[in-house]
């Protein structure tokens, strides 16, 4: 069994169960099919005789028969179960990583390879669940069980069978290898191709606007071409491995063929012996033959196992290496974190952060100190790049520093429940990320129960009740992709009516002026200033329209702090 196949048994509860399922039903089918044959031997052999016909043997033969149909039945139906349990267990696993997992950390990924991971590759395991783990526990049992019942009955023809038995394993592991590299391959390609194929749909109008619609066009159907090649190749090795194993399987069932014939004709071997071996001897070579079909058919869901648990292993790996993420550690309630503090009276304090990313050379941030009395108003300025947002990252517990810590009201961050924290602390992003839903549902992220009412309040303090109207279905009216359909400021005023709706003590504002013509910015400051009141919030700004409502301005350039003079706020600004 390969490292991948154990880990799956080991991690997948449905798939140990399984197994035993199918040990006990090979056990069973491998007795039905010894009985079988030496039923239908002696019916045969009795009829040739001149005997006269029972009712017992045949009825007999006919509830062996019907048993194994009702095993085959069921044992069919129980795979089916437990591979869409293995998928579920999976696909929970990988998006519960995801959603533990830092936005900033999943910006840098490829959402089309993992949207085709969680979608079509975790589909790719029926086969190795339905099909390779019960021929794989019949081919331990059943070609054991033949042999022994041969041996009992004709010692020669089970010799034969058992000097015959390891050539298809053998040549099926030869060319399984070829076959497991080139499928391989084939998944890394379609992996490639669906992220690919999201990204440049993502980007049409930028790719439009650039006159670069038909080249990208053409790119995926190049990388179309190479699946399609790649498939064809790895089924070419499938036939192939097919007709090798059939042909090894026909020779060695003939060499016990003649051979019985022989001793039949020359009175050494009784008629029923030689029809119970020559029924037998096909039932030993069958599981084999059918483990090689099943192997091909179940390579694509192997190379599909290991890829998810590279990602899982990835996601597992904290996001510094000395400190382990808030997400790495108990998880609220069962491993007893402490609740979080009320943030309408607590401290935010940063002691000495230093905060540094695996692709930078340098620390995001370097030996940071910042206190944040409640209801404060502080501005974050500096140029891009400079650590701002990495800053509003760490007080969200997104990510986690590699010295130093983060505190609430004197308790450690990353050992608080983390949910009951982000439940008091609204985030407007700079880009905030609308759903494929109504602008309610939008709206409504922080506080899914809300009522209309104050779906509605939120809205008319954010300024975005006047173009909600103005839209097909006002409220109702179902966002495209990404927001498509509003403009960057009326997606910025839905982001702040969201803040308005969660009524959170803490405000986390990212640049939410960036990017916005001056009418937007000036109907998106006055909401900003509006939702601030009261509350202790932190502002990152690259203009200037939220710098005279802040309490402090504070200067952060390459990783560092500095506090300048309020008088000197646009020159540091703009520096």
């Amino acid at each position: 069994m390969k490292p991948v196949e154990r880990r799956l048994m080991r991690e997948v509860p449905a798939l140990r169960r399984h197994m035993t399922r199918c040990t006990v039903s090979a056990l069973l089918g491998a007795g039905l099919v010894v009985a079988q044959a030496a039923l239908l031997a002696r019916i045969l052999a009795d009829g040739f005789a001149g005997h006269p016909v029972r009712v017992g043997p045949p009825a007999a033969l006919a509830a062996v028969m019907a048993l194994r149909a009702l095993l085959t039945w069921s044992r069919g139906a129980l795979a089916q179960r437990a591979a869409a349990d293995a998928k579920r267990t999976l696909r929970d696993r990988i998006t519960g990583r995801l959603r533990h997992t830092g936005p900033l950390r999943l910006a840098a990924g490829r959402h089309g390879e993992t949207a085709t991971l969680l979608t079509r590759g975790l589909d790719a395991l029926d086969p190795y669940v339905v099909g390779y783990l019960p021929t794989m526990t019949a081919t331990a049992v059943v070609p054991l069980t033949v042999v022994a019942h041969l041996g009992w009955t004709d010692w020669t023809s089970a010799l034969i069978v058992l000097v015959t038995l390891p050539l298809i394993p053998v040549f099926g592991a030869l060319i399984g290898m070829h076959t497991a590299q080139r499928t391989a391959r084939q998944w890394r390609l379609l992996s490639r191709l669906g992220g690919h194929f999201l990204d440049v749909v993502s980007g049409l109008p930028t790719l439009r606007a650039f006159g670069r619609e038909v080249h990208q066009t053409r790119v995926v159907g190049e990388m179309a071409d190479a699946h399609r090649r790649a498939t064809m190749r790895t089924l070419r090795v499938a036939f192939l491995s097919s007709f090798v194993l059939e042909t090894i399987a026909t020779l060695s069932v003939a060499l016990v063929a003649v051979p019985v014939g022989l001793r039949l004709l020359g009175g050494e071997l009784d008629l029923r012996t030689a029809l119970t071996v020559l029924f037998l001897a096909p039932e030993a070579y069958l599981p084999l033959r059918a483990a090689g079909a099943a192997f091909h058919d179940s390579a694509e869901g192997m190379a599909v196992a290991e890829r998810v648990f590279a990602v899982l292993d990835d996601e597992d790996r904290p996001t510094t290496e000395d400190h382990p993420t808030a997400e790495d550690r108990p998880a609220a309630g069962a491993g007893g974190r402490a609740p979080a503090p009320d943030a309408r009276t607590a401290h935010l304090r940063l002691h000495d952060v230093t905060v540094s990313y695996p692709d930078r050379p340098a620390p995001a941030l370097r030996g940071v100190s910042l206190t944040v009395r409640p209801g404060e108003h502080v501005a974050l300025v500096g140029p891009s790049g400079a650590g701002k947002s990495t800053l509003l990252s760490l007080l969200l517990g997104f990510t986690a520093p590699a010295s130093g810590r983060v505190t609430v009201g004197g308790a450690d961050l990353a050992d608080l429940d983390q949910d009951a924290w982000r439940a008091q602390v609204a985030w407007v992003p700079q880009r905030p990320h609308l759903f494929a839903a109504s602008v309610a549902d939008n709206i409504r992220l922080g506080r899914p129960d809300a009522a209309d009412a104050e779906v509605r309040a939120a809205a008319r303090a954010a300024a975005a009740d006047r173009f909600i109207a103005e839209l097909p279905r006002g409220y109702d009216t179902v966002l495209g992709e990404q927001g498509a359909g509003l403009s960057a400021g009326q997606r910025q005023r839905i982001a702040l009516a969201r803040a308005f709706l969660k009524d959170a003590p803490v405000l986390l504002l990212d640049e939410p002026t960036a990017h916005l013509d001056p009418e937007s910015e000036a109907a998106v400051t006055r909401a900003a200033v509006d939702l601030m009141r009261g509350r202790t919030t932190l502002v990152v700004a690259h203009r200037t329209s939220l710098l005279p409502h802040a309490d402090r301005i504070v200067t952060v350039r390459a990783g560092t702090l500095s506090t300048p003079e309020p008088a000197h706020a646009e020159r540091h600004l703009a520096s």
